[in-house]
């Protein structure tokens, strides 16, 4: 039997027998297996195969109040002395803005986590949490428990939005930072739910931006592509959909998925995070308008190289097919061009520029740096608009 390596799967923590307990226990698990295996920071194979039977309609997509304005409420960000990040102030900052979810459904169940968006009761976390569909259970960092249900999901980009059925007046909404200014080395907090163990904080740094990671959706077909933060803090599974802080305590991320020795193993210093520019954009998309708009290159990609007309090589994204009225054949882009950055960007593969592409907005107009012919030219493309599909 053969296995593919290559694919991160969502973690989901197992599910505690029924019926589910207030806190399930948890037990230490000594792993030994040598495969390797990216895995989504929500699953184990039993848990997989429950989200596999979720309906494709589920997730209502109901008009909704666009997220308020959450500056006086937001969790107060927190200022280090200039020579290392004070993490203890910085948790005791956002620990009230992160929640831990409970999902219970006939054919199973999943734990994960969630950051709070407004005080309205919405919160933000992953679609591979609560893809599986059943009742969705919510607990504060005092213990308060709220049952909740589904305002919007997007396969496409791991994100989904959920909201407390009858929020309490003073819950605190988590602050958003730029994404767009994280960089490798920068010291980062991961707040959430692994194993069950509610409002665990683990820190470590930046250790790459711009890591485009493949995972696979749970019954939606199309793999999760993202453009990735890179981090070596502990993430375990059910640290799915919580966030991940910097050191003034705003979110940077939502972490999603580990790079593993087995599916049944936990981190080795390997984690993922959707950048939070990424998932704000979609969760209040999914708010307002109860789906989210993905852009689109209109092309079919494989890895390559090309050859410079100075020698050099350069990894790449090969075109095998631009399709015909798509924003990138409408630009000029060919059959057998080779896209080598984006924006300036360095284009490792056809991956890289799927998740580059993917964490824009339909409308933007990107600059390609193609090879073709050994020539190396630029081409400019606005880029359109459709729900899932290729680059």
């Amino acid at each position: 039997m053969s296995i593919d390596l290559t694919q991160t799967v969502p973690l989901v923590a197992p599910p505690p027998p029924p019926p589910p307990p207030p806190r399930r226990p948890w037990r230490a698990v000594v792993v030994t297996a040598v495969v390797t295996g990216v895995v989504a920071v929500a699953g184990t194979v039993a848990v997989q195969a429950a989200l596999d039977d979720r309906p494709d309609d589920a997730g209502p997509a109901q008009e909704q109040a666009a997220p308020e304005e959450r500056a006086p409420e937001t969790a107060p960000p927190v200022t280090a002395d200039g020579t290392a990040p004070d993490w203890q102030a910085v948790a005791e900052a956002v620990r009230p803005s992160v929640v831990a979810i409970a999902v219970r459904g006939p054919a199973g169940g999943s734990e994960g986590s969630g950051v709070v968006l407004d005080t309205d009761g919405r919160i933000i976390t992953n679609d591979h949490v609560v893809a599986g569909g059943g009742r969705i259970m919510v607990t504060l960092v005092d213990g308060r428990v709220y049952e909740a249900e589904v305002v919007g999901t997007d396969p496409t980009t791991d994100v989904a939005v959920i909201a407390l059925t009858d929020p309490p007046d003073d819950l605190v909404a988590a602050a958003f930072g730029d994404s767009d200014e994280v960089a490798v080395g920068e010291p980062v907090m991961a707040v959430g739910n692994p194993l069950g163990l509610d409002s665990t904080a683990t820190t470590g740094i930046v250790s790459a931006v711009d890591r485009p990671v493949s995972t696979g959706s749970p019954g939606r077909g199309e793999p999760v592509v993202t453009n990735a933060i890179q981090v070596d803090a502990a993430i375990n599974p059910g640290n799915s959909g919580g966030p991940l802080f910097d050191a003034s305590g705003r979110v940077v991320g939502i972490t999603s998925s580990i790079l593993t020795t087995s599916r049944s193993s936990g981190s080795i210093g390997l984690g993922f995070a959707i950048p939070a520019n990424l998932a704000l954009r979609v969760a209040t998309e999914l708010v307002e308008d109860g789906a989210a708009a993905h852009a689109f290159l209109g092309v079919r990609l494989a890895d390559g190289t090309a050859r410079t007309a100075d020698g050099t090589v350069r990894l790449g994204a090969v075109v095998v097919e631009a399709t015909a009225g798509g924003p990138a054949a409408d630009a000029g882009l060919r059959t057998d061009d080779v896209v080598v950055a984006i924006d300036d960007e360095p284009v490792s593969g056809a991956e890289s520029l799927t998740a580059q592409v993917r964490e824009r907005t339909p409308g933007d107009e990107v600059t390609l740096t193609v090879v073709r012919g050994g020539e190396t030219r630029t081409v400019d493309v606005v880029l359109g608009s459709r729900e899932e599909g290729r680059a």
